[in-house]
C-alpha cells in the first residue's frame, strides 16, 4: 500500500505540471477508450449485478447498475470535465509588498485524493475524470459488489493514459476491504480523502482518519409546502423530488406541508404518489386526510433511500424551518410558495449547503450545476459546500518574488513601509 502511494505521488507530481492541453487530451483519450469498450464495461457490470441479487439493499442495487445510459452519461461528463476552464494556475492575488516586492496567490492541485465509494461505478469515472483536470494523483476503492467493473474500467483508463503524456500511475485502484485502513493511515501521502457510501461508513471514514475528509453522512432532504403554493407546481415537484430516483442523496425524505393547504393537497399528491408506488408515512394529522402509515420520531431522522416518504403538516413557516434545521442533514431543502418574502425567508435561514425554491431537490447534483462532474457532496459549513467538482480538488500557494529584499528592512526603529498596492 505504502508503495502504491508513493508511485500516486510520484506521478501526481508529474501530472501537476502538464498543461491544460495535456491533461484535456488524456480525458479524451479516456472518453473514447471507454466508448471503445462499452460492452465489456456493461458485461463486467452485469456480473456484479447478478453476483450482488439478493445480497445488497434496492438503494445499493440501483447505484451499482452502470446501464448503457448511464455509462454513456458518465462518459459525456469525461468531455464536459475536459470543456471547463483550466483551474490551475489561476491568480486570486497580485499585490506589490514593496517596489520589487511582488506577491502571488495561485491555485495548484491537492495532491494525491483517496477516495472510496460503495457500488457506484460511474462515481469512478467522474472523480478519475475531474482528479485530472484538477492535476491531482487518485486512489480508488469500490465497494466488493462493484469489483469487476472497477477492475474493467480502470484498466481501460490505464490503457487510455499510456498513450498520453499522463502516468497511468496517476490512478490506482484498491481492491480488498483490508486496504482501507491502510488507506486512512497514510497521511504522509494522501491529502484528502472522499467518501461515498452509507451513513455508517460515512461516518466510520471520518472517525478513523487524521487526513482531511470532504463528504456527508446523510442525505435527508425536506421539500415544504407553503400556504401560498401552487398546486400544479408542489405536485410535480414533489412527485420528482421523490421518485425520480429514489437512491440518490437528494431525493427528499420528509415532505412538510402547512396546515392551511394540506386538506386540499394531501389527498392529489397521495393519489399521484399511490401510482408511484411510493409508501407513505404521515403524522397524526396528516393520518386524518389521508390513508397512511404512522410517521414517529425516528422516520424524521431516516434517510430511506427508497420509495418511502414521511408527511408532517405544520401551522406555519416558522414551524417548517424549525423543523428542517432540527432534522435535516444539511445536503439539500426546498420551499414550494407563490410568495417571495416566504421563500427569502426559508432560503435565508434554512442551514443547508443547498436551499430551493420551486424546484426539486434533485438538482442538486455537480453535473446539473455546470461542473462537468462531481467528486461528492459536502454538507459541511467549511468551503468547498454542496456538489464539488474541480474547485473543491485544488488549493493555492503564495509566491513572493524579491531582488535581496530582506525582512529586517520593515522592522525595528525606523522600518520601511509596506506599499500593499493591488496590482
Amino acid at each position: 500500500m505504502k508503495e502504491i502511494a508513493q508511485k500516486t505521488r510520484t506521478a501526481a507530481q508529474q501530472l501537476a505540471i502538464l498543461s491544460d492541453t495535456a491533461r484535456n487530451q488524456a480525458l479524451e483519450a479516456i472518453a473514447h477508450a471507454l466508448e471503445k469498450h462499452q460492452k465489456e464495461i456493461i458485461d463486467a457490470n452485469d456480473a456484479d449485478c447478478r453476483a450482488s441479487e439478493g445480497v445488497i439493499s434496492k438503494a445499493l442495487s440501483a447505484r451499482l447498475l452502470l446501464g448503457e445510459n448511464k455509462l454513456k452519461g458518465a462518459i459525456a461528463g469525461v468531455r464536459d470535465v475536459a470543456k471547463l476552464a483550466d483551474p490551475l494556475g489561476t491568480l486570486t492575488l497580485h499585490r506589490e509588498l514593496d517596489q520589487g516586492l511582488i506577491l502571488r496567490r495561485v491555485s495548484c492541485p491537492l495532491g494525491v485524493l483517496g477516495v472510496i465509494f460503495e457500488a457506484r461505478p460511474d462515481a469512478l469515472i467522474q472523480i478519475t475524470s475531474l482528479a485530472i483536470k484538477s492535476g491531482n494523483g487518485v486512489i480508488l476503492k469500490g465497494g466488493k459488489e462493484a469489483l469487476n467493473t472497477c477492475t474493467t474500467l480502470v484498466k481501460i483508463i490505464h490503457e487510455a493514459l499510456s498513450q498520453t503524456e499522463v502516468n497511468p500511475d496517476a490512478v490506482q485502484l484498491l481492491t480488498t476491504r483490508e486496504e482501507i485502513k491502510t488507506l486512512l493511515s497514510l497521511d504522509e501521502y494522501v491529502d484528502l480523502i472522499i467518501p461515498r457510501g452509507s451513513n455508517e461508513f460515512v461516518r466510520y471514514v471520518q472517525e478513523n482518519t487524521k487526513i482531511p475528509v470532504l463528504g456527508h453522512a446523510d442525505g435527508i432532504c425536506h421539500l415544504f409546502i407553503d400556504e401560498s403554493a401552487d398546486l400544479d407546481k408542489a405536485i410535480s415537484v414533489t412527485v420528482d423530488a421523490k421518485t425520480q430516483y429514489p437512491a440518490a442523496c437528494n431525493a427528499i425524505e420528509t415532505l412538510l406541508v402547512h396546515s392551511a393547504i394540506a386538506p386540499k393537497f394531501l389527498p392529489l399528491v397521495a393519489e399521484v404518489l399511490s401510482t408511484k408506488g411510493v409508501k407513505l408515512k404521515g403524522d397524526a394529522t396528516t393520518q386524518t386526510i389521508i390513508d397512511c402509515e404512522s410517521a414517529t420520531e425516528e422516520d424524521w431522522r431516516t434517510e430511506y433511500s427508497d420509495l418511502i416518504l414521511s408527511i408532517k403538516i405544520v401551522d406555519d413557516l416558522p414551524g417548517a424551518i424549525g423543523h428542517v434545521n432540527n432534522y435535516g442533514s444539511k445536503h439539500t431543502d426546498g420551499i414550494i410558495t407563490e410568495n417571495q418574502t416566504n421563500a427569502d425567508t426559508f432560503l435565508n435561514q434554512v442551514d443547508a449547503a443547498g436551499v430551493y425554491h420551486n424546484c426539486s431537490t434533485r438538482f442538486a447534483d455537480g453535473f446539473r450545476y455546470g461542473f462537468g462532474a462531481e467528486v461528492g457532496i459536502s454538507t459541511q459549513k467549511m468551503p468547498p459546500r454542496g456538489p464539488v467538482g474541480l474547485e473543491g480538488l485544488v488549493t493555492y500557494k503564495y509566491k513572493l518574488t524579491g531582488n535581496g529584499d530582506i525582512a529586517a528592512t520593515y522592522s525595528g526603529q525606523n522600518p520601511k513601509p509596506f506599499t500593499h498596492h493591488d496590482l
